[in-house]
């Protein structure tokens, strides 16, 4: 079965100086507020489209990995993944980096980085994202 999933952002102003709030429609779980400055500068208590995909890629990849190495029987007892977006104005995304850490009882570090590349090709966010070079450190804990 299919789901979808809705977000909404309402902006006030222009890109340099407004300002907008994103909503989780789906989940309800807040209301954000996002702006140029956020996304160009510091965040200043503010989030931007980066983050967001960061954190879309970061639970998406860390979901692959746990699945794939459960088939392969070797569950995880616990992964932390980071995402790294990064925007250059003008440009626009540039690029994504993945930094996993686990900890996999029984499986040694050469295993580890095969299903870490195999989640980070297969992921749906990183299927979605193939427009973006996306590189990974995956290590052991």
């Amino acid at each position: 079965m299919a789901t979808t999933r809705q977000a909404h952002t309402n902006w006030e102003g222009n890109l340099i100086e407004g300002k907008g709030v994103v909503t989780f429609d789906s989940s309800g779980i807040g209301d954000y507020p996002v702006s140029w400055p956020a996304r160009s500068e510091q965040a200043n208590g503010k989030t931007s489209p980066e983050e967001l995909i960061a954190a879309a890629h970061s639970s998406c990849f860390s979901m692959a990995l746990s699945h794939g190495l459960a088939g392969a029987g070797t569950p995880s007892t616990r992964l932390e993944t980071k995402a790294e977006v990064t925007f250059q104005p003008g440009t626009g995304i540039t690029g994504i980096h993945l930094t996993v850490v686990g900890e996999v009882p029984g499986l040694d570090e050469d295993a580890f980085l095969k299903a870490a590349e195999d989640a980070k090709a297969n992921c749906p966010v990183s299927q979605a994202l193939t427009g973006t070079t996306i590189t990974l450190t995956a290590s052991l804990a």
